[in-house]
């Protein structure tokens, strides 16, 4: 069976990437492409807030994007260095929150230990931190990106956690999204089921893949890697054959072969 998925392809890493190895060891062939394009923004701001630890409670992160920029602040301005030597030593004094294992390896790699890779979700992260952390420390810093959803500042709010949020990076259209997506059907036909990553990917990319999928849509098994995808395909009348129930590989893949069965 064909599977698209509708994603990036996976950070700085060699090697195919995970969800395509997952699904053919189920026996499925799949083909990725990428729906968003990213740019960097406010870095100054972020490099300034990066090495003063002091004023801040500790580090979320919800997306991969988010740690890139970090990395970039610390390459651009050859403050590795004294990254290394002494304020990632700061930050691991506090609290160092994360969505999901992607978002937790770069983490890692900068030197930082994550809290919280399991939670999955802002929603269920947020609930953590709420656990966790007192009213009165200094506010939690928040590098995130244009399209954030509101949940976990409104939930942080909410109970009296002080937060400071910095968006630097900006989410658009991949440039050449509609041209693949044709490309991919022209060649491919209709696929047996199609992967959806994020609300932002359905805005994108569905009125297209509606068009090319002309009446054979109603045969297309459609995946959510999360329940805040399915929601936003739900919303758009889609009917959501399955959802991952942990954002990984492994779990995505299982679901869309039971899908397929």
């Amino acid at each position: 069976m064909h599977v698209l998925l509708l994603k990036e392809p996976r950070d700085g890493e060699s090697g195919p990437d995970p969800y395509i190895q997952e699904l053919a060891s189920h026996g499925h062939k799949a083909t990725l492409i990428p729906v968003l394009s990213f740019k960097f923004i406010s870095l100054n701001t972020l490099s300034d807030r990066l090495f003063q630890p002091e004023k801040h409670g500790g580090l979320i992160f919800t997306s991969p994007r988010a740690v890139e920029a970090v990395k970039m602040c610390l390459e651009a301005e050859e403050r590795r260095e004294e990254w290394n030597r002494s304020v990632k030593d700061t930050w691991n004094t506090k609290s160092i929150y994360v969505v999901g294992k992607a978002t937790a390896a770069l983490v890692q790699n900068l030197g930082l230990n994550p809290l919280g890779e399991d939670t999955g979700t802002a929603d269920v992260l947020s609930r953590l931190i709420i656990e966790r952390e007192d009213t009165n420390i200094p506010p939690l810093f928040f590098p995130c990106g244009s399209i954030k959803r509101e949940v976990l500042p409104t939930a942080l709010r909410e109970h009296g956690v002080p937060l400071e949020t910095l968006t630097v990076y900006q989410t658009a259209e991949h440039p050449d999204l509609e041209k693949n997506l044709k490309n991919f059907f022209t060649e491919q036909g209709a696929p047996d089921s199609i992967a959806f990553f994020s609300p932002s990917g359905v805005k994108f990319c569905l009125e297209v893949v509606r068009r090319l999928s002309g009446e054979q849509l109603p045969q297309i098994k459609f995946a959510a890697i999360g329940p805040t995808t399915q929601d936003a395909m739900t919303a758009e009348g889609l009917c959501v054959s399955c959802t991952a129930e942990k954002p990984t590989a492994e779990h995505l893949a299982a679901a869309i072969a039971k899908a397929l069965q």
